[in-house]
């Protein structure tokens, strides 16, 4: 696959502010900890150390998460794992208006932008009209997805 991926959009404010989050709550658990079970020394360095390195880790997979293009195909990167997907193997590129069934309620929820397998499976690409990156930019949330129906397209008709 192609080695050179894009992000189409840049990473919303929201995402610096779920690493502040974060960092804060690591720190609690780090002082939580240290106070429950009354380390000194080497204890409070490992515990630090060990909580300091799940933030690193978990800040930088915050930053790369998102919807990347290439040439070849389509790089989805979430928190735990990464999906790549040629534009051959991809049956078309849509919105998805979510909801979410309340017993005999029904909850819609924002827009989502799915992309089709060839195979009839949908994968989500994590990109929410209403998430950190396009909360308060719905014009980018739209324009990340024409980009991503026109790459689709331009590889289809070669």
């Amino acid at each position: 696959m192609g080695s050179h991926w894009v992000r189409p959009y840049s990473p919303g404010t929201g995402r610096w502010i779920v690493i502040a989050w974060e960092a804060a709550a690591l720190a609690l658990l780090t002082w939580a900890t240290i106070r429950q079970f009354d380390l000194i020394g080497h204890g409070v360095r490992t515990v630090a150390g060990v909580l300091a390195a799940v933030w690193v880790i978990g800040a930088w997979r915050i930053l790369e998460h998102g919807v990347y293009v290439s040439s070849d195909g389509v790089l989805i990167r979430g928190l735990l794992r990464s999906r790549r997907m040629r534009w051959r193997d991809i049956a078309g590129v849509r919105l998805h208006q979510a909801t979410h069934r309340l017993g005999r309620w029904e909850l819609q929820r924002d827009m989502t932008v799915l992309i089709e397998r060839h195979d009839g499976a949908t994968v989500n690409t994590e990109l929410w009209a209403q998430g950190v990156d396009f909360h308060a930019r719905p014009k980018a949330f739209r324009a990340v997805y024409h980009e991503i129906r026109n790459r689709h397209r331009a590889a289809a008709e070669t």
